[in-house]
């Protein structure tokens, strides 16, 4: 890595100079060879990414959205601008880690892990990968404030689609996968980024590492989930779970929808994953890696999900609408500061477990079993 990056700065010099007339002048050799030092400095090496979606106003001091509780507290104070991409850059020298926020949507995650990815001024191909933010979860599965690492990372949006008004009697939805001709027909069609498979291995890491982590609770968020009785999980404190996530620009909300979505990753995981939370950028985020890896400048077995429910998929109040549920909060979700405190906290004991033991983790993908998928 380090030697492609540098290496293209020096042709780029040589080409140059070779062009011009008095590159045999010792003055003009002298200040060649001091441009090539300039650009033959090796990149920052970065241990951990940290890769958030949105922030709320000001990066520290205000209300926090999923930046800057990093910001604050990981000590993120080196400041690099950043004008590619939604937002800019901030990192802790001494300990290696890399703040971002890439913006909403699979459009700009994917836009803005590339542009980091091909920054000459990082050296990322050891860096561990981490988006933390809060999501949608499925109450059947788990409770405002509780986490999901996850696996299986499906999307949303990439189909056909016929209005649900207009859709044959005996379809159950209207959004079917493309090249095919009726809902979830089998065998599945070509993966074309409907589905993206992360290390499984570090997940389960990830989860044996934080499983029992006493997480914080809110007297408010407590309250609403006793009235939850058809609901287990939705009922119970915080916890930290294995659960996959559905990715998608649109925000969409209802039992309807949370059935489709569970049967939607069930059908694309082939039955390996369980829908548990919703947001809106994780295929974008391993699109990019998936295409930085190949060209050898990121490690995509590295990246990691940790989503935090802010609030759930569907109306879990008796006599409730979907739509009643989606427009009663808007985007002051009740579980908001408990999501992003619990995705600091639980996002945050891997990261130092990662950057403490660099020596071995630089080399060596932690897994149940202790050993590497490289």
């Amino acid at each position: 890595m380090k030697q492609f990056r540098t290496g293209l700065g020096v042709l780029a010099l040589a080409t140059l100079v070779g062009c011009g007339e008095k590159a045999s002048d010792p003055a003009v050799e002298n200040e060649a060879a001091a441009v090539v030092e300039v650009t033959a400095e090796a990149p920052v090496e970065v241990k951990v990414v940290v890769v958030s979606m949105f922030e709320i106003g000001e990066d520290i001091g205000d209300t926090a959205g999923e930046f800057q509780l990093w910001k604050e507290r990981a000590g993120l104070n080196t400041h690099y601008d950043f004008p590619q991409s939604f937002h800019d850059l901030y990192m802790n020298s001494e300990t290696g880690v890399l703040g971002m926020v890439t913006g909403m949507g699979t459009a700009k995650s994917t836009a803005a892990i590339m542009a980091l990815g091909l920054d000459p001024r990082f050296d990322l191909s050891n860096a561990y990968w981490l988006v933390a933010g809060i999501a949608g979860f499925d109450p059947a599965d788990g409770s405002i404030g509780s986490a999901a690492w996850a696996e299986y990372l499906v999307d949303g949006d990439f189909g056909h689609e016929i209005d649900a008004r207009e859709m044959p009697e005996d379809w159950e939805t209207g959004f079917i996968p493309l090249f095919t001709k009726e809902p979830y027909q089998k065998p599945n069609p070509m993966n074309q980024g409907e589905m993206f498979h992360i290390n499984g291995d570090l997940a389960q890491w990830a989860f044996d590492l934080t499983k029992d982590l006493p997480l914080p609770d809110d007297d408010k968020i407590a309250e609403m989930r006793s009235e939850y009785s058809a609901f287990p999980n939705a009922q119970k404190p915080p916890f930290v779970m294995l659960g996959d996530n559905l990715a998608g620009m649109t925000f969409w909300h209802g039992e309807l929808m949370n059935d489709w979505a569970n049967k939607w990753v069930d059908y694309w995981s082939e039955g390996e994953g369980e829908f548990v939370s919703s947001g809106m950028e994780d295929t974008g985020t391993a699109q990019a890696l998936f295409y930085l890896d190949r060209a050898g400048f990121a490690d995509y077995d590295r990246l990691m999900v940790l989503r935090t429910a802010s609030n759930f998929t569907m109306p879990v109040e008796e006599g409730q609408t979907a739509a009643e549920s989606l427009t009663g909060e808007g985007e002051d979700y009740a579980g908001l500061g408990l999501a992003l405190e619990v995705a600091y906290q639980v996002g945050s004991t891997v990261v130092e477990e990662i950057t403490s033991n660099w020596d071995t983790y630089k080399t060596a993908i932690p897994s149940t079993e202790g050993s590497s998928d490289e």
